[in-house]
């Protein structure tokens, strides 16, 4: 038994190790081959280790290892061996994917805009994949692993884009690139809602309240036709005082439009209200012990 589990955790920390290596590389590629060209600066410790590139001439990848360090003291005791070592693979491969990507003689646009779009969306899908492996890429990420452990309602990229804008503004006053750093933000901006999908994913599934007079036939309109489950919630109307069953429901957005038809079908004066989710967890959506 023992012997099964102890197969089955080095299978996964294998697993996550691949999965960091791959988000690695993709970081390093949009930044290497969209934003750095266009003197686009990214925010973090790569931003720093961009500034001192610019200033000294010293490789961005060795630079942000050099960097790390006193950062990765911290999450050692914050976060433990397991969280430290794939860091560590996240921070040393996006390092040196980065410096070996500058000894490639490519060039794939000198357009700031498209630098900006296609550099942001790489290299956010790069974090969401190290990110979504229990692991970083070292830098400021840590500290916005430690505030949102403290702070779990804030979205993990919203800590990181604020951290960005502060580094990006200091590349600007230091290097007068003021234009270019306006195009890092909208980088910064798409790069972060590329690390929302990759954790949270896209929103596809939506809550409904239906306020009805007829809350039975639409409960089992719901039941029979969509397979999902209702709630009933207790109500009662502001204006009439009258007592009123609210039904709560959860489905896919594909069944958005079914659900319009057979609410109609059973009471065309209802009051629906629908609205996004970001998350669903349990039977007919998401296991409620993944991570």
């Amino acid at each position: 038994m023992r012997e099964g589990i102890h197969k089955t955790n080095l299978k996964s920390f294998l697993l996550s190790e691949l999965l960091i290596v791959v988000g690695a590389a993709l970081y390093a590629a949009g930044f290497r081959f969209f934003m750095y060209p266009n003197d686009i600066s990214t925010g973090g410790i790569t931003g720093i280790s961009m500034i001192i590139n610019h200033l000294s001439g010293l490789p961005v990848g060795v630079m942000t290892i050099v960097l790390n360090i006193p950062l990765f003291l911290f999450s050692w005791k914050k976060f433990g061996t397991g969280f430290l070592l794939r860091s560590l693979t996240g921070m040393v491969m996006s390092s040196v994917f980065v410096d070996f990507f500058s000894t490639l003689n490519v060039e794939i646009t000198g357009e700031p805009l498209l630098g900006a779009v296609y550099g942001g969306a790489i290299y956010g899908v790069g974090l969401g994949i190290v990110y979504h492996a229990n692991g970083t890429t070292g830098g400021t990420d840590i500290v916005a692993k430690f505030l949102r452990h403290r702070y779990q309602h804030i979205n993990f990229s919203t800590f990181i884009l604020l951290s960005d804008i502060a580094v990006i503004f200091s590349f600007a006053v230091i290097f007068g690139l003021y234009e270019r750093s306006m195009y890092a933000i909208i980088a910064m901006f798409i790069s972060s809602r590329a690390v929302d999908l990759i954790l949270y994913g896209a929103v596809n599934s939506k809550v409904c309240y239906i306020i009805t007079s007829a809350p039975d036939a639409i409960k089992c309109a719901i039941l029979e036709r969509l397979d999902r489950g209702v709630t009933f919630l207790h109500g009662q109307g502001g204006y009439s005082g009258e007592e009123k069953r609210v039904i709560l429901c959860v489905i896919k957005q594909a069944q958005i439009v079914t659900l319009k038809r057979l609410v109609k079908d059973c009471d065309e004066h209802a009051f629906v209200i629908v609205s996004d989710s970001r998350e669903v967890f349990g039977e007919g959506f998401t296991y409620i012990g993944s991570d």
